[in-house]
């Protein structure tokens, strides 16, 4: 019997990025408050986001597998987290505009015999930003579901000047390393 992934996020690009490389799974989510995770460490706070989220899903079967991630946004030490309204995005994005900032996912992955931790980091340049350009952008949808208020995969990508490391970390799943890590876990492409 093939092994079973479940998926323990709600996020439409995490879901996206295991269809694009034909991994079959399902979702299931935990619901759990990230507020109580309060460390100011970007590394070790996604860290502890994506076991807490994937240890929050029950395993009862040898062939399930979870795969859970976080991604967050840091700058200068300050963790930038989802924008909750217009004021902290156009915050964001200002602060962000013409700077290099870091983009951490944390990954878990695990069954009833193992466990896997790991973080990625990709860091990203963005373009010098007008205030016209800032404005323009938080005043659409795309800011207010995704860390650091953009997401490179859509609007955000226009303030992108460049990128060092993985471009799917940035989305929130560093594709080819978790591929080759579900292996491990028996999970193969259909």
């Amino acid at each position: 019997m093939a092994n079973k992934l479940i998926l323990a996020s709600s996020s439409p690009r995490r879901q996206e990025l295991l269809l694009q490389v034909k991994i079959p799974f399902t979702v299931q989510t935990a619901n759990i408050d990230e507020s109580q995770i309060t460390t100011t460490d970007p590394i070790e706070k996604v860290k502890q986001l994506a076991i807490w989220k994937g240890e929050n899903i029950p395993v009862h079967h040898p062939n399930t597998v979870v795969l859970s991630a976080d991604t967050i946004v840091s700058y200068e030490h300050t963790i930038f987290e989802k924008p909750r309204n217009q004021t902290e995005a156009k915050q964001m994005i200002s602060t962000l505009s013409d700077q290099v900032h870091d983009v951490y996912t944390g990954v878990m992955i695990r069954s009833l015999q193992k466990k896997t931790v790991f973080v990625e980091r990709t860091s990203v340049e963005f373009w010098p930003l007008s205030e016209e350009e800032i404005d323009a952008y938080v005043a659409t949808e795309d800011p207010y579901d995704k860390a650091g208020a953009y997401g490179i995969q859509s609007l955000g990508a226009m303030f992108v000047k460049q990128i060092i490391g993985d471009y799917y970390t940035v989305v929130g799943l560093p594709l080819s390393r978790v591929v080759r890590e579900l292996r491990d876990f028996g999970i193969v492409i259909e």
